[in-house]
């Protein structure tokens, strides 16, 4: 009688999974040169620490002027300014734009000093016979064609977080930002053995009368491992000795993280991978309730993961891609796969009149039936993070002017590993939000201002809106926490200008930067300012204009403070956290709640489940962010 391994009590796939779950395939974290990077996973949080821009630039051609100068300048009465100089891309302006002049300047040159906006060339023409004048046929406002230092992407805000893939879109962001290397997750190691005295690798000579076969499941389950994010390393084939098999399932298991045969586990005599697992390691699962693919082992052999697949290769394929490719995916951070296409509804309309086939960057968001939302994701050509924060793109005919909201859309995905966020939130920039967004590596932050943020909401295509301040107009939603943090003025160590409030700004001549009307800090600011011109009996509108730079506005919690750091500024609006993180110093003025509120069509969605899960923690991220505290 031959002595047989019978299967017995064959596992339930849920088993298999549990038992294969069980195994530790995860490998350290490495750091690799950009130039390899690409494929891999981030497994760190990368915050910006400059800006990109990291200087004012110009966004077309044209003339660099104070805005003021151009006040009511139209095509009748056109403004006349005297020509001073010419600014190029690429080189340090040498030149100071006064009142009553401009420069000439190119397309991504630095803004000289003094200015503050850019007309474009089609808006001007030479005064007089010399060129000596110009004359501005229209006018402009402060910020007008110019793209500020850190309107990509601002020096302290989160850029990349951990479980990132890396693509050429992130790539580029991470390039724009200087880094040369980055540590990105470790791609488990899976050595495969095949199995079998009849098998001849590719390439060899087969005798096929001696029952000879080709190896086919080395190369298809390499290509499989490679698919998931693992580096596949093949050894010889093992023939069905003890010795022999023992030789080559050890010495992977040496080597690798994880050992995959494929041959040799049904329950024959001569099927003795079993009998090593038992011996040289731990036998978990002999055998799974699926077809095909019943024939499977889930062990430990020395100090590495196996897993046994059948010998027949669509069987082997099968329970790879099941068992096995999920779990190389989660060991090398790698998201599932899905289609490179997909349709989705255009979540609002979207206009277009330039008569050119556009390639529009979109972000996807499921709403609370499952259905796909296709938003667009743009904040100009000139910006990486456009593409870092979208999804794919949808290719819009020349011909078409409108898309309307409810259209069905065909999104192409950038790669087919996309997937929907599990939650899309807009809104306020907020430091601890963004270090919340860590623990909730599935998630997807768009900060465009609370007032921005609760549009969007009140439209219903984000998830959660994050707000902070006073707002205009409430919008039905639901809370799912909240915290205070301290805002005020920052302004340079030792407050050397005595600033003790915007009372200060608005009597002294001190330059101030202010941030976006959209964003909850300047939502505050102003209503600080109605309180003081109530207290003066005058107008906040005249005592906004007192104050020098109050209309001249960035985006970024951070970068009115970097101004302040770079010496550019006297005083910028911002927050305690931030003056002490940069060494500056802190004018007090109050306090404000910032609150996270959600779809009220969506709070049963897994996503948002998980955020406020994650938010009913968030004093634990308080301890180096002075100024932040419970609501």
């Amino acid at each position: 009688m031959s002595d047989r391994k019978e299967f017995r009590d064959l596992a339930e796939p849920a088993e298999a999974h549990e038992a294969i779950a069980s195994l530790d395939l995860e490998p350290e974290p490495e750091t690799v040169e950009l130039a390899e990077a690409r494929g891999r996973i981030l497994a760190e949080r990368v915050d910006a620490d400059l800006d990109v821009p990291g200087f004012d630039r110009a966004s077309m051609d044209g003339y660099a002027l104070r805005a003021s100068d151009t006040f009511g300048a139209d095509e009748a009465d056109p403004a006349i300014l005297e020509l001073v100089g010419e600014v190029h891309a690429g080189s340090e302006p040498d030149v100071f734009v006064g009142e009553g002049e401009c420069a000439e300047i190119s397309t991504g040159a630095v803004l000289p000093d003094g200015a503050d906006a850019v007309v474009m060339v089609e808006k001007t023409a030479e005064a007089g016979s010399e060129g000596e004048a110009i004359e501005i046929r229209t006018s402009v406002a402060p910020g007008n064609s110019v793209m500020p230092a850190g309107a990509d992407i601002a020096a302290g805000q989160r850029a990349l977080g951990p479980g990132t893939e890396l693509t050429s879109r992130e790539i580029g962001l991470l390039s724009a930002l200087g880094r040369d290397e980055i540590e990105v997750r470790g791609q488990p190691t899976v050595g495969i053995v095949s199995t079998g005295d009849e098998l001849v690798r590719p390439g060899e000579e087969l005798h096929s009368d001696a029952g000879q076969i080709y190896d086919v499941n080395s190369y298809t389950i390499a290509a499989g491992v490679e698919e998931a994010g693992g580096e596949a390393k093949l050894y010889p084939h093992a023939g069905d000795d003890m010795a022999v098999m023992e030789e080559a399932l050890t010495t992977a298991a040496e080597e690798c993280d994880l050992v995959l045969s494929s041959g040799s586990t049904s329950a024959s005599a001569v099927d003795v991978v079993y009998r090593v697992i038992e011996e040289r390691g731990e036998l978990l699962l002999h055998g799974v309730s699926v077809k095909p693919g019943k024939p499977m082992l889930v062990g430990r052999l020395e100090e590495s993961a196996y897993v046994g697949l059948p010998g027949y290769p669509v069987s082997a394929l099968t329970i790879f891609r099941t068992f096995v490719a999920p779990a190389i995916r989660r060991a090398a951070g790698v998201p599932e796969p899905r289609t490179a296409t997909v349709e989705g509804t255009l979540a609002a309309e979207e206009r277009y009149t330039e008569g050119r086939t556009r390639m529009m960057p979109v972000g996807l968001v499921e709403n609370e039936a499952g259905e796909t939302l296709v938003y667009p994701v743009d904040k100009g050509s000139g910006a990486t993070t456009s593409l870092v924060e979208a999804d794919g793109v949808v290719e819009v005919d020349a011909d078409t002017e409108y898309l309307a909201a409810g259209e069905t859309v065909t999104v192409t995905l950038f790669s087919p590993s996309v997937r929907t966020p599990a939650v899309l939130a807009f809104g306020e920039d907020d430091p601890a939000f963004s270090r919340l967004l860590d623990r909730l590596p599935s998630s997807r932050f768009l900060a465009v201002g609370s007032r921005e943020g609760l549009r969007r909401l009140r439209d219903g295509l984000p998830d959660a809106a994050v707000v902070a301040g006073p707002v205009r107009r409430e919008v039905e939603s639901v809370g799912l926490g909240s915290w205070e943090r301290e805002w005020g003025l920052i302004v340079p160590d030792g407050n050397p200008e005595g600033v003790d409030g915007f009372g200060s700004l608005a009597d002294a001549d001190l330059r101030f930067v202010n941030l976006d009307t959209a964003t909850g800090l300047r939502a505050s600011a102003d209503a600080e300012l109605d309180r003081l011109a109530a207290a003066r009996d005058t107008d906040a509108a005249a005592l906004q204009d007192a104050i020098d730079g109050y209309e001249f506005t960035l985006k970024a919690h951070e970068s009115p403070a970097r101004r302040v750091l770079d010496g550019k500024a006297d005083a910028g609006l911002g927050l305690r956290a931030t003056a002490e993180k940069l060494g500056l110093g802190f004018v007090p003025v109050d306090t404000q709640t910032v609150r996270v509120r959600a779809n009220p069509e969506r709070v049963e969605k897994q996503g948002v489940q998980d955020l406020k899960a994650a938010l009913a923690g968030i004093d634990e991220l308080f301890a180096d962010l002075p100024g932040f505290s419970d609501s």
